[in-house]
């Protein structure tokens, strides 16, 4: 079954420039000029990712994207014609995995969605055994941390923690080298793809949902640890 992308945008010219491209490289396309059409194909069509613009008529793309990620975990490249830093974090803080600032190339589009679709852990962590960072401190109950990479779970102490796949993706390379310091750049290209070395907005605005979703107290880490300037790493494993 073809990959099946839906294209969200009220502009005519804009949704034929996507639909053509994306059809040229194989993928099955769907198309929607506002909020409340493309929430429900949605919920009629399975779709492995959503391309959504900010500006629609009935609403804005960013409700439109957190509504999107209440209901599923499928990848949501956002676009717009504003570049600026807070509409970036706040994209990425409502759940988008990417963004991209219009006027675009097709070829900068086309990495962008192979980037957004291949975003998966490495077969490394097909075999590897689930891993527990201990979450006890002196006074506060034990709180562990798992992460089960062959199924692409956790669990903070015995609650499930919902991550979306870029969450989950960020954690486990960082649970694959837990200990050691891994730089902004290598942790956007293993996670976000090789075309990505410079969006540090993505890494502290996903490294900031992580911690308020694994941490027993986000405001002090104790798994997901800064190395001020350089980068981030995951507290050794016992």
């Amino acid at each position: 079954m073809r990959t099946r992308v839906l294209v969200v945008d009220d502009e005519p010219e804009t949704v034929k420039y996507l639909s053509a491209n994306l059809r040229a490289r194989g993928y099955d396309v769907l198309t929607a000029g506002d909020g409340h059409s493309a929430l429900k194909l949605l919920g009629e069509s399975q779709v492995d990712l959503a391309i959504l613009d900010i500006m629609l008529p009935d609403t804005d793309g960013f409700q439109v994207c957190q509504m999107i990620r209440a209901r599923s975990n499928m990848p949501i490249l956002m676009l717009s014609a504003r570049g600026q830093e807070r509409d970036i974090v706040r994209a990425l803080d409502l759940g988008a995995d990417d963004y991209l600032t219009k006027p675009f190339g097709v070829e900068e589009l086309m990495a962008r969605v192979r980037a957004v679709l291949r975003r998966r852990t490495s077969r490394e962590a097909q075999s590897h055994p689930p891993l527990v960072l201990p979450g006890g401190r002196p006074g506060v109950p034990s709180c562990d941390l798992t992460i089960n990479l062959q199924s692409r779970t956790v669990t903070l102490g015995d609650q499930f923690v919902s991550l979306t796949a870029t969450e989950f993706d960020l954690l486990a390379h960082l649970a694959l080298h837990a200990g050691r310091v891994l730089t902004h750049r290598a942790l956007l290209q293993a996670v976000w793809g090789p075309e990505y070395g410079d969006e540090t907005e993505y890494l502290w605005t996903y490294v900031r949902r992580l911690r308020q979703k694994i941490e027993p107290d986000p405001h002090h880490p104790r798994f997901l640890l800064t190395q001020p300037g350089v980068g981030y790493r995951l507290a050794d494993l016992p």
